[in-house]
Formats: structure tokens, sequence, C-alpha cells
């Protein structure tokens, strides 16, 4: 008997199948495409543009105006969503398409999970070259949306109807793989996604795909109790992978079992609660004194879903102690076995709470000293964040610290932050007071310009019952403030603080300490020696935002800012509160790096202020350290 079949186009079928997905885990069970983001073009408004409005009723759909900001959305949302549900984006070809690699790298690298459906040209050549294809000499199978494949965790292009089956299967399944998550492209020629096929009515029967909880190994196990049992001064350092497990109770009934600290990288900033007794704040270059000078020390460092990059271990040079051994509890092996550590791959979750019953067992804890060491190491610090909040006048331009202490001042645990670039992810991870799990979202992996304002909309749309703050310096939003627009298209009330201090102030300070002199850093006027050093640029971003239809409100002192940030959260419309800050000085300015990064300084110049950097450069890099 032959199955039965219905006969759809390929983007009728595709867009059925996304939504009869699901994702489960721990018995919870949701959508997996929740909705499909599109910018429509020649290359998808006759195939996939149709099938979205033909199953309208099935698959929800979100207009965007930049195709890169749509994917921050779709990650924005993904991640509020512990990864277990997440949106598609839809391009056309050429430019369309290649506007998603920025967003899709940055998704890979947080391992954020992201479905991208991009246009490709035609796959039966009809008219050859067609309106924007790249005509490549030596391939005649490539397009620009090949620029995709690097940056995807599964790529494929369906040149076939019956070709989808097998692709769209593979797509799920890697967007479902806590470890292998992150961008999919399903590359769609413009001409397949209009065919029609019989598809097997099979195909569009309902999927749940389970997110599993891997254990650990007995034996991974065992070594690594050993390994805590006999470390005298062991740090967590907790990542991402802390959060994306929902690892957060089995983190702090460790700490608690323990004694042992909790330092946090910026994706894993959070994990405990920042007045936990074991919260010591966030590590490497820009963490806290109490977090670095504990990690110096330490002669076991246990990381919890990390995956150690350059900030985190101080580019190599962070962790001093002789001997210092390391311990990696990840579900990606690849992780598990950095800086020479012991692996112990499992679930963050499932790890941390056979740890905590096999050390029960055995009574084990630090010692008291230690506690008393790290509590008052962090209490000494908490002492600098309020001298940094504090602002003794309220009639004066606030400086970027008080500005964050008057945030700080008005929230409360249901409010959620987004940052990623510029000056602001420094001062958060050394200040910032997480309340909760999800409190803290800085995309620090891709560090991307542009981010926050579109994730904040994705964001929005999976906790649509919280405040949704966006943290943006003015550079940042120079790059993308398109998706305010949609904001107010779709009535999605979030909250933009824009800070305004005329250029790339954290490049600039980079430079600045790199012998780059601050050179092409400032938004100001040309000087006549070519420099950018002139009067500032008379630009009005906050009557941009006015424009694109945002409610925005001018706060010239700390005291307007106070009271504007209140009338933005109590607000139900998208709205903007804009402030030129000051610049810091040595009591209101955010603490300097407490632990160093590599950038590497010109090994030969004329110029005093780069020598002077090159031999500061040379004395840190003597410092590195290759742990085997």
């Amino acid at each position: 008997m032959t199955p039965p079949t219905t006969r759809l186009t390929v983007a009728q079928a595709l867009v059925r199948f996304l939504a009869a997905q699901y994702t489960e885990r721990d018995g919870v069970r949701q959508r997996l495409i929740s909705a499909t983001w599109g910018i429509f073009g020649h290359g998808n408004v006759a195939g996939l543009g149709q099938a979205l409005v033909e199953y309208a009723d099935d698959m929800p759909y979100h207009q965007g105006r930049n195709e890169q900001s749509m994917v921050h959305a779709a990650v924005g949302y993904a991640r509020q969503s512990n990864r277990l549900s997440t949106h598609a984006v839809t391009t056309s070809i050429g430019p369309g398409a290649t506007n998603l690699v920025t967003g899709a790298a940055l998704a890979t690298i947080n391992h954020l999970p992201v479905l991208l459906l991009p246009g490709d040209i035609f796959a039966t050549r009809p008219a050859d070259p067609v309106l924007q294809q790249l005509e490549v000499p030596y391939a005649g199978d490539l397009s620009v949306n090949d620029c995709l494949r690097p940056v995807s965790r599964y790529f494929d292009r369906v040149t076939r109807p019956e070709a989808l089956i097998p692709a769209a299967l593979q797509a799920m399944r890697v967007l479902t793989d806590p470890v292998e998550t992150g961008a999919v492209t399903l590359a769609l020629p413009q001409d397949v996604q209009a065919e029609a096929y019989d598809w097997p009515e099979e195909f569009f029967a309902e999927r749940t795909w389970v997110v599993r909880r891997p254990g650990a190994d007995p034996t991974e196990l065992a070594e690594a109790v050993s390994a805590i049992r006999s470390a005298r001064r062991p740090l967590v350092i907790a990542g991402g992978g802390v959060h994306h497990s929902r690892a957060e109770e089995a983190l702090a009934e460790f700490a608690e079992a323990t004694g042992i600290p909790v330092a946090s990288t910026q994706a894993g900033k959070g994990s405990l609660r920042w007045d936990h007794p074991q919260d010591v704040g966030g590590v490497g270059h820009t963490g806290t004194a109490t977090a670095n000078e504990l990690a110096r020390q330490a002669d076991l460092v246990i990381g919890v879903g990390t995956r150690y990059t350059d900030f985190t271990t101080a580019s190599g040079t962070l962790f001093e102690t002789p001997g210092v051994r390391f311990l990696n509890l990840n579900i990606a092996p690849v992780d598990g076995h950095k800086l020479g550590g012991r692996p112990l791959v499992a679930d963050a979750s499932s790890g941390l709470a056979e740890l905590t019953a096999a050390l029960r067992m055995h009574d084990h804890q630090v010692t008291e000293a230690y506690v008393t060491e790290y509590t008052e190491d962090k209490q000494r610090w908490e002492y600098r964040v309020d001298a940094c909040y504090e602002a003794d006048e309220i009639d004066v331009r606030p400086t970027q610290p008080q500005v964050l202490g008057a945030l700080d001042a008005l929230v409360d645990e249901s409010d959620i932050i987004i940052n990623a670039a510029g000056s602001l992810p420094s001062d958060l991870h050394k200040l910032w007071r997480a309340r909760s799990r999800d409190q803290y979202h800085l995309e620090y992996g891709y560090s991307c310009m542009g981010y926050e304002i579109p994730a904040a909309i994705g964001v929005k749309m999976a906790a649509p019952d919280r405040n949704v703050w966006a943290l943006v310096g003015d550079g940042t939003y120079l790059m993308m403030p398109t998706e305010i627009v949609t904001a107010v298209q779709e009535g999605i009330a979030i909250k933009m603080l824009l800070v305004q201090n005329h250029g790339y102030a954290s490049i600039g300070g980079l430079s600045e300490s790199v012998g780059g002199e601050r050179f092409g850093t400032a938004y100001r006027y040309q000087s006549d020696d070519g420099t950018y050093t002139g009067a500032p640029l008379p630009v009005d971003l906050a009557a941009n935002a006015a424009s694109l239809g945002m409610r925005v409100l001018r706060a010239k002192t700390v005291g307007d800012l106070r009271e504007a940030l209140a009338q933005a959260r109590a607000a139900d419309t998208p709205t903007c509160v804009y402030v030129e800050t000051e610049t810091a000085d040595t009591v209101s300015g955010a603490p300097p790096a407490q632990a160093w990064w590599d950038v590497p300084v010109a090994e030969t110049a004329t110029r005093p202020s780069a020598v002077k950097a090159r031999e500061l450069y040379d004395r840190h890099v003597s410092t590195r350290r290759r742990h085997l």
C-alpha cells in the first residue's frame, strides 16, 4: 500500500514541517521553531513568502528591517528560551543572504540555535547569471551563500525537492544538540522553493526532539572527586553552559556544600546571585579583583560550562600557581580537555549533582580560613562598587558607572539587561549586581556591535511580562538602530538606555594603552593634522530614535536620569532614555582592568607612547603560561 502523500511546494512543505517540531527537556515540551523572521526579495518572495501566507495560522511571521538584526533577534529569543526554542530567518539571495553572516557567526560562537533560510540562485540554471549571482569561473555550484558554511554548524543546499527531507531532519538534529547547536543554514534556490512535490504525510507528523542530560563517566567522576578533595584553594569558574543547562540551582548546592568560591565569565554571570556567599564576581580581564586574586592563587580551577576564552584566562597569564590543575565539567569534549585539564564530560546540572553527592559522602569542605578570606575580600570589592555607583550631587552629568548605579538602584530580579560591546561590558562585568539567573544578558563571545536592540526584541518576545533593557553606546547605536521600527510596529515595549560618549570609548582607551593614541576612535570633526580631535559632531541620536517611533526621555543630570529610568520602566511602549556621560575620574570611574589582555603592540616605533606600551607588553608576555 502506498503511503499517503500531499502535493505542496518545497517552501510550503518546509513551513508545515517546521510548525510540527518540538523539543522536550525535563518533561517540558515546546515549539522548536516558534516564529519566522523575514525580509522578502525576488529570491524568496514567491517561495517562502507565499508559504508563510499559506500557513500563517501555523507559523507566526515577524517583519525585520535588516537581515543581521533578524538573526540577533532570533538569538536573543533562543538564549532567553534556554536554547529549547528559536526562530527561523528567511532572506532573499545576494546581499540579503550575505547580511546573515555576522549573525550566524555570533550564534555559532555562542552555541545558540537559529535556523537560516536564505534564498539561492536557480538550481536549474534557466538564465545564467541571474540578478545578484556571484560568477565563479572555477565552480558552477557556488553562490554567495557559501559564505555561511564556516559560520554554520550545519549547511545544506536543497537543489531538489526530495532532498529537503534529510536536510530538514539533519537541521533539527543539530539545532537541538546541546554540543553541536549554533547557526543552521538551509540554502533554498528560488526555483526549487516554488516547485511542487508529492510529500509523504509522515514528514509532517509532530516530532519531539529530546534534549539530553548525559551524566558523568564513573571513572572521570571518581578522578574529579579525588582532584577536588586534594585541592587546598579550589575555584569554580562558571560559564554560559551553566545557564544553558539551567544548572544554577545545582551550582548553588555544590558551592554551599563545599564552600568553594564561584567566579563567572561574561556568559556565566548570574549563575549565582551577586549576594550569594560563594559568589566572588566576574573573572578575567573584565573581572573583579576578588575573583582574579583567587584565580592567581588557585591550585585547582573547576571550569563549569566555559570555553576559557582569552578574556577569562587573561590571555594565559591569570593562573599563576605552580602546578595549578584544571577540572573541566562540560558537555562538549573539546572544551573538557582545554588547558590540559581533566575532563568531566557531562551536562552541567547532572555533573554538578553527581559531584555534590560524592563529596557529601566524604563530608568535604574547604577550610574556614579560605572562606573567611574570600568573603572579606568580596566585601571590600562591594565597597568599591558602591563608590563607583554613588553620586554626591544630582544636578551634574553622570559618569557611566553612575548611569549603571542609577539603573541598579531601580531594577529588581525580573528585569533583564542586554549588552554586547564597547566599554559597558567591562563596567558591567565588574560592577553589576545580578539578581536572577537570566538578568545579565551579555553577548561577549562575538561582542557584536548592534546586537543589543534586536536581541532585546527577541528576549522580550520570550519573556513578555518582564522589563528588558538594551544598554547601548553611541557607537553601537549607529551600527544598527533599525529594529526600533520593528519594536514600534509590533508594540514590543523594550527599554533602551542610550549612552552618548562621542565615539568608541572602549577602543579609545585600548588604543591609548597600546600606543595608538586614541587615533580614529572619537566621533569628532577632523583637525588640520588629519586626526579626529576637533569639536564633537552635532548629531542628535535622541532625535533619531524619536524619528523611528520610539518615545525618548532626555536626561542631562543624575537627577534627570533617575526620573527618566523610572518612567521608562513603567512604560508600556518602546521607550529610550538618552544620557550624555561625563568622563570618569578616579573617584567615580570603574576600577581599571584587574588582569591583562593580549593585544600585540608595535614591535618597533618612534613615538614615545608606542615605545612605552611595547615595554609593558613584553613584561606581560613574559608571564604567559601554556597549561599542559
